[in-house]
């Protein structure tokens, strides 16, 4: 068992913690048993609606760096700790959180990023975050 299977981002199967809203994700499981995140099927569910929302960052507002991206996804409004989010993912991304991102073919390595400040580890193989997000890449 990974240390992380108790980790709410895991139960929700949303290891991106993406936030409840009015949006009908595929694979969202209805339930509503957690007040603050979606809950979707599988992890390639949430997954896959994390990426969604950071293409449509790119494409609808023109956000092309780390630091734009996560002050959208995780906004210190919402009580993130987002400076210290917006310098993990460039971290891990070894960027400069203002420099410009192809987003689509940085997709994967973003998620990834996400993942890991979100539950503290990646727990998923780059080919399963790929082919949870390849409607996306193209």
């Amino acid at each position: 068992m990974l240390a992380v299977d108790n980790v709410r981002g895991m139960r929700n199967h949303n290891p991106m913690n993406v936030k409840d809203s009015s949006i009908l994700w595929n694979g969202e499981t209805g339930q509503n048993l957690d007040p603050v995140f979606e809950e979707f099927k599988h992890y390639s569910d949430g997954i896959r609606a994390g990426a969604k929302l950071l293409v449509n960052y790119n494409k609808l507002y023109g956000l092309n760096t780390v630091q734009g991206l996560i002050n959208r996804y995780a906004p210190p409004s919402d009580d993130n700790p987002t400076t210290a989010y917006v310098q993990h993912v460039a971290d891990y991304l070894g960027v400069s959180p203002t420099q410009p991102l192809d987003v689509q073919g940085s997709l994967v390595q973003l998620c990834k990023a996400i993942i890991h400040f979100e539950i503290g580890a990646v727990p998923f193989s780059t080919w399963y975050i790929k082919n949870s997000v390849k409607e996306l890449l193209a």
